[in-house]
């Protein structure tokens, strides 16, 4: 279910701004939407899994909130990255 330390470590490579970046809005949303895409994968297999499906529904609004606070402060970022990562259509 979770994301491993080297799927991890390439999407912070992948979406950081900088060297050190490990904590930018772009890079949370990253891996917000790998560990989202992880539990839906999980959910298929695992229908009754009550528990983790609260928590996959915590990670989405987390993403949500994330991706309005991103679309309020730089749009152009806000569009790449959906592009991107594939979601919101």
């Amino acid at each position: 279910m979770s994301i491993t330390k080297e799927n991890k470590k390439n999407l912070i490579n992948e979406f950081a701004k900088s060297d050190k970046d490990t904590g930018s809005t772009s890079v949370q949303i990253a891996v917000l939407t790998e560990r989202i895409k992880n539990l839906t994968e999980h959910f298929k297999t695992h229908k009754k899994d009550n528990h983790s499906k609260r928590g996959l529904v915590s990670l989405v609004n987390k993403r949500k909130k994330l991706l309005n606070y991103l679309f309020r402060k730089n749009k152009s970022e806000y569009s790449d990255l959906i592009k991107k990562l594939n979601i919101r259509g």
